[in-house]
């Protein structure tokens, strides 16, 4: 059955292909993004290249510049906050992280990260950079040795930590949360509020995803990441190996989401109400089907999950090349989920598919 037809079939919202770029990659394209004002596209593929291309005020898409310097497929992107200046960071299967930066004579390589055994010893699955009021550029890249890398640029120079043994069997992705200071019922804390560290989670080859706090620097100023994570997040009605996760992007509450999704074709949610809680709730998100319905069918991995601005939106796509569309319902009913390693009991989704898009090759 076509992709159309399940579409009408559960008269969910449509979205129309209004155009298409010709990278010009030789190989599979892993991953593209824009930056902060949606005027520049990054893309990177297994042909070893990063490509920059400008977002024209007609829709047209103008190669900048092509990047080279890694040895192996490029995984992944990630732009840092403008702020800080044209920057982006790239990571590959040659184990090393790239940080290019724009000047006067075009994009330069400006940081090399992962080319000995000590930094890296395996594929970089995954980089994001910190909420820029951490207040310097901090990347946090997540490796298929089972260890997550920060890197800080602070006192004109990049600064490495590391969390060691992260994951068993390697970590797939990481994401921050938004560092907000926010009292009760979302109003700004006050002034002499104890600082909010920032807040980091990952996914891996085992069942956990975890949250790791970061705490100041006394010694050396700046913030370094603890060692414990802090809490698990763990339901034993999964367990199956994460592939993604995504903290969603805050509109000033002091609640929590989180999504990840699993090899097995879950798409998990998890919400904490507020930032010292314990507690966090945990949802299994319904699955498109090929009449229409909405009930759990055969396994099929789920590659990545991503969150539209605002945070009431998440986009999972799938190994059938479509992208499904989730929107939760403001009668969210959970159920609370206590302890260091947190247990899930069953919660009462209240997520609703809104639409599917159609990926190249879709049947």
């Amino acid at each position: 059955v076509c992709g159309s037809s399940r579409r009408e079939a559960a008269r969910m919202a449509t979205a129309a292909t209004v155009g298409s770029i010709d990278t010009k990659h030789a190989d599979t394209i892993h991953d593209a993004q824009m930056d902060y004002f949606g005027k520049r596209l990054a893309t990177c593929s297994s042909d070893r290249t990063v490509r920059i291309f400008n977002v024209e005020e007609d829709g047209q898409y103008t190669l900048v510049q092509e990047l080279r310097g890694h040895e192996g497929p490029v995984w992944m992107v990630s732009w840092a906050h403008p702020s800080f200046g044209s920057m982006l960071a790239s990571c590959s299967h040659d184990h090393k992280v790239i940080i290019w930066k724009e000047t006067a004579a075009g994009w330069e390589k400006i940081k090399e990260y992962g080319s000995t055994l000590e930094e890296h010893s395996s594929s970089v699955n995954s980089v994001a950079w910190a909420p820029y009021s951490v207040g310097y550029p901090m990347l946090a890249c997540a490796s298929a040795d089972g260890d997550i890398s920060i890197l800080s640029y602070k006192d004109s120079k990049w600064n490495p930590d590391k969390i060691v043994a992260a994951h068993k069997g390697g970590v797939n992705a990481v994401s921050w949360a938004p560092l907000l200071s926010v009292g009760p019922l979302g109003l700004a804390a006050e002034d002499d509020a104890p600082r909010v560290g920032p807040r980091l989670i990952s996914c891996g080859c085992d069942d956990e995803l975890k949250i790791w706090n970061f705490r100041e620097d006394e010694i050396n100023g700046g913030w370094r990441a603890s060692q414990i994570p802090n809490p698990v997040l763990k339901d034993m009605r999964y367990t199956s190996w994460y592939r993604d996760v995504a903290w969603a992007p805050s509109i000033g509450l002091s609640s929590s989401t989180v999504a990840a999704c699993t090899q097995n074709g879950e798409v998990l949610v998890w919400t904490q109400q507020t930032a010292d809680s314990a507690a966090w709730s945990c949802v299994d998100l319904p699955r498109p089907q090929a009449d229409g319905s909405a009930e759990p069918g055969p396994p099929e991995p789920v590659w990545r999950v991503s969150w539209s601005v605002t945070g009431n939106i998440l986009a999972v796509s799938s190994g059938e090349s479509d992208v499904t569309l989730y929107k939760e319902e403001l009668d969210a009913q959970r159920a609370a989920v206590t302890g260091r390693e947190a247990k899930g009991t069953q919660a009462v989704s209240s997520w609703k598919i809104v639409g599917e898009l159609d990926g190249p090759g879709a049947a």
